[in-house]
């Protein structure tokens, strides 16, 4: 009986079809940014680049410029920033104003992944607090409106873990997010990829023929 071969060949097409086994972790560092496995978001690292970056003061901006500034960032050669939504996963909501809403995507960053509970500051978690720079213990824009009153929107106290509205006028913190992971492999990377698995089977299977 012939001794079994490795299928390395057939490894490296699950790596390249992204069948390979991953880390289970919650959040990954990625150098600008930190990935969320859970929902999918790849969160600004600077949690006040507004500032940081130079484009605004102190980083504090009405509802219009902060969604101005999310839409225009390139950061790691990626585009398609936006401020984070306050709708639940599904498209419902948004819930509040209240404590405790976990479906945003503050929310779910606040009390999921940031481990806190109502009234205790975002900078209190230990968990985001390794990954993240510059969090404020502040008010936080969402990307919604309130729709019953057009001219107030969403936000985030991460001081408190509240979620409610404000008028759009207000001066509130602004937190680039982005749909994704920003270093998954692009498709032309999946395809070279693919191509090196195949050349390596048929490789293989010639091999076998001779």
């Amino acid at each position: 009986m012939k001794p079994l071969k490795p299928r390395f060949p057939i490894l490296l097409l699950l790596v390249g079809m992204g069948l390979a086994p991953t880390a289970q972790a919650a959040l990954i560092d990625r150098a600008f940014a930190v990935y969320d496995t859970v929902s999918n978001l790849s969160w600004l690292k600077d949690a006040n680049y507004a500032q940081t970056s130079g484009y605004d003061a102190d980083g504090r901006m009405t509802w219009a410029d902060a969604n101005t500034w999310a839409a225009g960032l390139t950061v790691g050669g990626y585009t398609g920033w936006r401020l984070p939504t306050a709708l639940n996963a599904d498209g419902s909501g948004p819930c509040g104003p209240a404590y405790n809403c976990t479906g945003s995507e503050l929310g779910h960053l606040y009390y999921t992944v940031g481990g806190l509970t109502q009234g205790q500051t975002i900078t209190s978690s230990v968990v985001l607090s390794n990954l993240f720079s510059n969090m404020q213990n502040a008010v936080y824009w969402s990307g919604t409106e309130y729709a019953p009153n057009p001219g107030d929107a969403w936000d985030f106290n991460t001081y408190l873990g509240f979620q409610d509205t404000d008028n759009k006028g207000f001066n509130g913190y602004a937190w680039a997010v982005r749909s994704g992971d920003v270093a998954a492999v692009s498709e032309p990377g999946v395809m070279g990829l693919l191509g090196i698995g195949a050349l390596a089977w048929a490789g293989t299977r010639a091999r076998r023929r001779g």
